[in-house]
């Protein structure tokens, strides 16, 4: 085979394998996005290539590890990769909350107070009209 021929072939053999790769990535990106259950099958269908494929290719291989132990974790409702609760996040809406808490606890008490000085200055209106009649 002439030298030519062969360097043609080894690009169209490159080109192909770089499409395959896009349309892995792109398949793990719409999986990452939607936060749908990853497989192997499922990504292998997506991206059209066969799950062989996907094994043999370690970059592919983790991010469907990767992906397959965030999106598989949860069995309810599946979140976008984007949309997930950082523990940071969770720990700043936590204390949040119990500031909240405690605010609403001392307003709480406040009103409880203001409520018994009503209700004595009520009894105590009362008290006087029936001992001035």
């Amino acid at each position: 085979m002439p030298a030519d021929a062969t360097d043609t072939l080894i690009s169209a053999a490159r080109r192909r394998h770089e499409q395959t790769l896009a349309r892995a990535r792109t398949a793990l990106r719409q999986f990452e996005a939607t936060g749908e259950p990853v497989t192997y099958a499922k990504v292998a269908a997506a991206a059209k290539v066969s799950r062989a494929w996907l094994y043999s290719q370690p970059d592919i291989r983790e991010a469907v590890e990767r992906l397959r132990d965030t999106n598989n974790r949860s069995t309810s409702v599946a979140i976008p990769t984007r949309q997930r609760t950082s523990e940071s996040s969770l720990v700043r809406r936590l204390e949040a909350a119990h500031r909240r808490n405690q605010e609403l606890t001392r307003q709480v008490a406040e009103l409880r107070e203001q409520l018994a000085a009503a209700h004595g200055a009520l009894r105590d209106s009362r008290v006087g009209r029936t001992t001035q009649t």
